[in-house]
């Protein structure tokens, strides 16, 4: 006599949830950026990564070829992540270039004041390796050549003719506030960023003027 077989129950959770390809890349994305933001990308190994995602080795490895692919895919995604949060801003801010700019500043700092701040991640992540061409490298390069064009456009605007000497001072202040920040906390010289980043401001649109 066989024993009947027992119907599963509507809210069974032992069938495989199928997802998409984007879904499987935020989660092993979102599991990188966790793991990556506590500890140093490189300590981080892939059998490690593939545990966190739950997902199976096989599927990480179909999205990301490798380990190197991955870090290079995580900072252009938080790069595109950040640069639309600044360009929200600015789009808000369309009218008036000078607080344009300075609101780059003003993300940059809320950036640094934030619980768990621990350096600026394009740094910190691609200055792990060696190789220029590495995808890290490539991600963070390619982020601060975005974020230094629109530094530009509205420094010209507020500045003109200034505006490239302008660009290259600003974009010293965030980088310091960001290395300052991540060592000595928001309460050391990078609480003063906001202040100088307005000196020069003024400084260069009287100089324009």
């Amino acid at each position: 006599m066989t024993a009947a077989a027992i119907p599963l129950a509507a809210d069974d959770t032992s069938v495989p949830v199928r997802r998409s390809r984007a879904e499987r890349q935020a989660i092993v994305l979102d599991t990188a950026e966790r793991l990556f933001a506590t500890r140093s990308s490189r300590s981080v190994g892939m059998d490690e990564l593939v545990r966190e995602t739950g997902l199976g080795k096989m599927t990480v490895y179909r999205l990301f070829k490798s380990k190197d692919e991955l870090v290079g895919a995580y900072l252009a995604r938080k790069a595109a992540t950040v640069l639309a949060r600044i360009d929200a801003e600015l789009e808000r801010l369309a009218d008036d270039p000078r607080a344009a700019l300075l609101s780059v500043v003003d993300t940059v700092e809320a950036d640094v004041t934030r619980t768990g701040f621990r350096g600026c991640p394009f740094t910190n992540v691609s200055s792990e390796y060696d190789d220029p061409q590495h995808p890290a490298r490539s991600a963070a390069a390619d982020y601060k050549f975005e974020l230094h064009g629109r530094l530009e456009r509205l420094a010209e605007q507020v500045a003109p003719g200034a505006g490239e000497d302008l660009a290259a001072q600003v974009h010293l202040i965030i980088d310091g506030m960001y290395l300052s920040g991540g060592l000595l906390g928001p309460d050391g010289p990078a609480a003063h960023g906001r202040e100088l980043a307005e000196r020069l401001v003024d400084i260069a649109v009287a100089v324009a003027g």
